[in-house]
């Protein structure tokens, strides 16, 4: 990662999505990315069962449990740093989690918009 300091889609400095799952690229609970994060891991989502279903359905399997990869599985409520185009996906397929606008890396708005952003949008909780 470089010096630069990272910022969200509002344009202020980026705050942690979650440590509970401990979520990120770099896995330090931020969406923050390099030019490595080929998936751009940027949106910090509240996902739903409805999206954890549409990622399976699609080869995304975020249920399961790994732990050979330190991941417990996702289950809905929390928060986990998604793809960009993944989370665009299931906007338009009609299943779009929530996002912390506040926790999303400002990189996302290459994919999305951010009026899509703010449509659906909840508000910063403290992360788990």
């Amino acid at each position: 990662m470089n010096d630069t300091p990272q910022r969200n889609v509002l344009g202020l400095p980026l705050v942690a999505c979650s440590y509970d799952p401990l979520t990120g690229w770099f896995r330090d609970g931020c969406c923050s990315t390099d030019l490595h994060d080929q998936g751009s891991h940027v949106i910090c989502a509240k996902v739903t069962v409805e999206f954890l279903n549409y990622q399976m359905e699609r080869g995304n399997d975020l249920i399961t449990p790994r732990p050979e990869a330190r991941f417990r599985g996702l289950a809905p409520g929390d928060r986990w740093c998604v793809c960009a185009l993944r989370w665009r996906e299931a906007l338009e397929a009609g299943c779009a989690p929530p996002v912390v606008l506040e926790s999303t890396h400002e990189r996302a708005l290459e994919y999305v918009l951010l009026d899509w952003l703010r449509a659906h949008a909840v508000g910063q909780e403290r992360p788990a």
